[in-house]
């Protein structure tokens, strides 16, 4: 079975302006190490990108790139998309068939959003999910720090079982990807 990593919104207008998500520099080089295992073992890496015309996020502009400090390579694929889930009006589909891909690692931004949303899809797409559970983030809201966001978001995904495929929350010192 083959398993592709999913980088999501991890773009400078996000990551950059102040205040930062949380871990954001840690949380960037948990995802260059899940990228540099992934790589080694042939596995897609996939940068998948929000953009939002007339925002920062606008496609093409200094906010839309992806944040400074992520590593990427040649071969590495991009998918744009404008709603929360990775998925919806994307080619991401269509690139992890080409790919054989039947599981994901996610990581990325924003934790309760657009992570969470592609979790729930995969599954119901039937891709195996597993969450990088200390590479991803978001910021803090006025109901909860960030932290209890990222806790929340790796304790309630395992959780549900009803799409088959099954959500795990892992560590990134734990993910393996075999070549």
């Amino acid at each position: 079975m083959s398993t592709a990593l999913l980088i999501i919104d991890v773009q400078e207008a996000l990551f950059a302006p102040a205040p930062r998500p949380f871990e954001a520099d840690a949380v960037i080089e948990r995802i260059n190490t899940l990228a540099r295992a992934a790589r080694a073992a042939g596995r897609p890496v996939v940068f998948v990108q929000h953009e939002r015309e007339g925002t920062a996020l606008a496609h093409g502009s200094d906010g839309w790139q992806l944040a400074t400090g992520l590593e990427t390579v040649a071969g590495d694929h991009v998918v744009r998309k404008t709603t929360p889930d990775s998925f919806l009006r994307t080619s991401l589909q269509a690139l992890l068939d080409a790919h054989d891909v039947r599981q994901v690692v996610i990581a990325g931004y924003a934790c309760e959003f657009c992570v969470d949303t592609t979790c729930r899809r995969a599954a119901a797409l039937g891709y195996g999910v597993c969450i990088a559970a200390d590479a991803h983030t978001t910021h803090d809201k006025p109901h909860a720090t960030a932290a209890q966001i990222r806790a929340h978001e790796n304790a309630t995904l395992p959780d549900i079982t009803s799409f088959g495929p099954r959500l795990v929350a892992t560590p990134t010192a734990a993910i393996a990807f075999v070549a």
